[in-house]
């Protein structure tokens, strides 16, 4: 993670703290508003935490709402933060209850938007501490590639494990994305539940969409 001042990190709280709304579900690339805000995406496999992170970089515990059934965020969902920017969910993914067509359809959706959306300043792809990188992220790694859209590597649930394996998984996934074309090079490492590394990631995504107060 880039070195942030005390400055810019309390900037990005102040930002992070002010009113944040549930703008629309997408299910369709028609249906997506309209792109006159910087946008920041969030995406990764079902039940990685992405509902979580986006409720903890906010301070609100229901803004995005997590699931108990894996892959049933099947839209591209908008969160409006202050008319400052929009935070996007992206639908999950490597769900194994939902059919071939079904997956094919969301996941197809997903890439539309990551294809033709001009706001968007980069993508979040988020990654559980404890497992690192897995074959079902490849698919995903190239699909971000391909669209040419800068994504950073965020590790979730790091509270789980101790910090020495954080870092070590941190690193390996470093190394794994190095030759990766449109990988950011660094990896951000979190913990919704203890709040870990929000901050920077808070004013991270601050400065990737040209905000100021």
């Amino acid at each position: 993670m880039d070195d942030f001042t005390p400055e810019e990190i309390e900037a990005a709280r102040v930002l992070f703290q002010r009113q944040a709304t549930f703008v629309m579900g997408a299910a369709k690339i028609e249906q997506l508003p309209d792109p006159d805000l910087p946008e920041i995406a969030f995406a990764g496999r079902s039940n990685v935490g992405k509902s979580s992170l986006i409720n903890g970089l906010v301070g609100m515990n229901k803004l995005a709402r997590a699931s108990n059934e894996p892959g049933r965020t099947r839209e591209v969902n908008f969160f409006d933060l202050d008319g400052r920017m929009r935070l996007v969910d992206l639908p999950g993914y490597g769900w194994a209850k939902a059919s071939k067509a079904t997956v094919k359809k969301f996941q197809d959706l997903g890439r539309d938007y990551l294809r033709g959306r001009v706001t968007l300043k980069r993508v979040y792809l988020l990654i559980d501490a404890r497992h690192g990188l897995k074959a079902v992220d490849a698919e995903a790694l190239d699909a971000l590639d391909l669209a040419a859209v800068s994504y950073q590597i965020v590790l979730t649930k790091a509270d789980k494990i101790k910090p020495h394996e954080a870092l070590k998984t941190a690193e390996a996934t470093l190394k794994a994305i190095s030759k990766r074309p449109a990988a950011y090079p660094a990896v951000a490492v979190t913990s919704a539940e203890k709040g870990t590394g929000l901050p920077e990631l808070r004013a991270e995504i601050m400065r990737t969409c040209g905000v100021t107060l």
